[in-house]
């Protein structure tokens, strides 16, 4: 590829592929940071860098016969080699197809088949989730750690690959999401699907150069994958990676070293942060539980300054999505003045189709259309106003690979995607998510329940860390996960263990049936001893407990 011949004055205008984005920041920021580990220098590129080592590493997978359009599969924790992997694949006309690191032995084996991937880059701490039988029909394999080759089908080796430079709607990427309905999908993303979430992050937030990314987030979910990844990439920023599962003690640690100016989460992990550090100092304390109720504002801004200085003191962004947020936690963001930011979409979106502005969030709502995305609801129901809400714009999916019947599904004649989420919007256009279609519980006089809105009232419960709200046999049943600490397991077969459960079952059962409608009340508490299996945004797999019965199934 050459340079450009002149001076490209507007990225937003250029950027139409991934290809594009290449070029144009590993020419323009060359020596600038790319991406680095905290710990050590032992993966650490500038752009200048990254761009010969995408070149080498594109060069082998050609040597080996692999073209444009072959499917080249990415199985690894994060790290700056992911980046290396992904841009050697795209870059050329190659497609990508990531995986989550937490998918199981059986998962990845269906995924290399499904999509018929020729190549993996594995790091050495993922490879035994890879069976011998799929490495045998694969042309090549890479640990991903070192970027060496480590099986090859030299049979291939005298067929030069061919690339190409892909087009705006050439395929980019092969996604593969169960989300928390437990069936397996291919979402295949476009170079104009992952180009149009990039150029939609800046109309959000205006980064740049001097930004420093912390990633914490799986890179295959598209929510960090565009932007914790693509973004910064555009911006000419720096993404730093921990090597080590990102445990609060880990992550405060590099919050201090790198201080990062932009982080994206999950609600999960900015909840745990409230419950565990902001709210047992404001109980604790009786100057601040004073203040609280006489000078909130002057409470608030206190907390505020010492929620900032723990994620290192810099930060300006700190985006939220791929679950709803907590309203009470949200609240307190606001009010703390936080720099936090909500998104809302889905992987076949890319991900981006709602969003807000820091410090313009309004509690529970999922804020405004993205840039360029029209989004509107059907079939409105005219006494509650909530209807499922329909996107449509460059960030919309081709479809969902070799499945053209469920893709026909999901995206109407004239490109409307429905998203199966039901919400409501105010007078001033913002969105709010009510629940999903699929989840909605219907009642016995034919009014809607919507699980997630009992869930949160259940989780602002002290001690209870999350719940799952379900149907069984007409009634409501909730499954609750306590804090470690609020049951000691070991004593789960005496008399006092069954009578401090029974009472917090029913101090649930009480708070919660005060606080909902008559329709949702809950009937029965069931407690789990393990956490929840949940998705790589931390959302629970609800059809893994759809068939579960019995009363507090998880004591053994």
């Amino acid at each position: 590829m050459s340079r450009p011949r002149r001076l490209i004055t507007s990225r937003e205008n250029y950027v139409t592929t991934l290809s594009r984005l290449f070029e144009y920041s590993t020419l323009v920021f060359s020596k600038k940071m790319m991406g680095r580990y905290v710990e050590d220098d032992s993966q650490s590129y500038t752009f200048g860098q990254f761009r010969t080592k995408v070149m080498e590493i594109s060069h082998n997978l050609s040597r080996y016969g692999i073209s444009a359009g072959d499917k080249v599969a990415i199985l690894s924790q994060n790290m700056p080699n992911w980046t290396v992997a992904m841009f050697s694949t795209v870059t050329f006309g190659r497609v990508m197809v990531p995986i989550l690191p937490d998918s199981s032995e059986s998962e990845v084996t269906n995924i290399l088949n499904h999509s018929g991937s020729k190549v993996l880059f594995v790091s050495s701490r993922l490879k035994n989730k890879v069976s011998q039988e799929c490495i045998d029909k694969l042309t090549l394999v890479f640990d991903l750690d070192t970027l060496q080759i480590t099986k090859r089908d030299d049979s291939a080796f005298t067929c030069e690959g061919w690339v190409s430079e892909p087009q705006p709607d050439s395929l980019a990427a092969v996604i593969y999401t169960s989300g928390t309905s437990g069936k397996a999908k291919g979402v295949m993303l476009s170079h104009r699907n992952l180009c149009h979430n990039t150029i939609a992050a800046t109309h959000v937030f205006k980064a740049n150069s001097k930004d420093r990314w912390l990633s914490i987030l799986p890179m295959p979910h598209t929510y960090e994958m565009a932007f914790s990844l693509l973004y910064p990439f555009y911006a000419g920023a720096c993404v730093n990676y921990i090597q080590k599962p990102p445990t609060p003690s880990i992550l405060l640690k590099s919050m201090a070293q790198i201080h990062p100016t932009v982080m994206n989460s999950v609600p999960l992990i900015i909840e745990k942060v409230y419950k565990s550090s902001v709210l047992p100092v404001i109980k604790k304390s009786r100057v601040l539980s004073w203040m609280e109720k006489k000078t909130p504002r002057i409470l608030y801004h206190l907390v505020g300054k010492r929620l900032k200085r723990s994620f290192g003191g810099k930060i300006r962004f700190f985006g939220i999505g791929g679950s709803k947020l907590d309203p009470v936690v949200e609240d307190f963001l606001l009010k703390a003045k936080f720099p936090y930011a909500i998104g809302y979409g889905l992987t076949e979106t890319a991900p981006l189709i709602c969003s807000t502005k820091v410090g313009t969030g309004k509690v529970g709502s999922i804020g405004f259309p993205a840039w360029n995305v029209e989004v509107k609801l059907q079939n409105v129901n005219p006494e509650t106003g909530e209807g499922e809400i329909i996107a449509r714009g460059d960030n919309v999916m081709l479809g969902y690979y070799k499945d053209p019947e469920r893709t026909r599904g999901v995206i109407t004649d004239d490109g409307w995607f429905k998203t199966n989420d039901l919400a409501c919007m105010d007078a001033k256009g913002r969105f709010y998510i009510k629940g999903r279609l699929n989840n909605m519980i219907l009642g016995a006089s034919g009014e809607n329940i919507y699980p997630e809105e009992i869930e949160q009232v259940i989780n602002t419960v002290d001690g209870v860390n999350e719940s799952l709200v379900m149907e069984r046999d007409g009634k409501l049943v909730a499954l609750v996960k306590f804090d470690d600490t609020v049951l000691n397991w070991n004593q789960a077969g005496e008399d006092k263990f069954f009578e401090t459960l029974q009472q917090k079952k029913d101090a649930i059962l009480d708070y919660v049936n005060q606080r909902v409608s008559k329709q949702s009340k809950v009937n029965t508490v069931e407690v789990m001893k393990d956490p929840f299996e949940k998705t790589a945004t931390q959302k629970i797999r609800r059809f893994k407990y759809k068939d579960a019965h019995g009363d507090d199934t998880q004591i053994k």
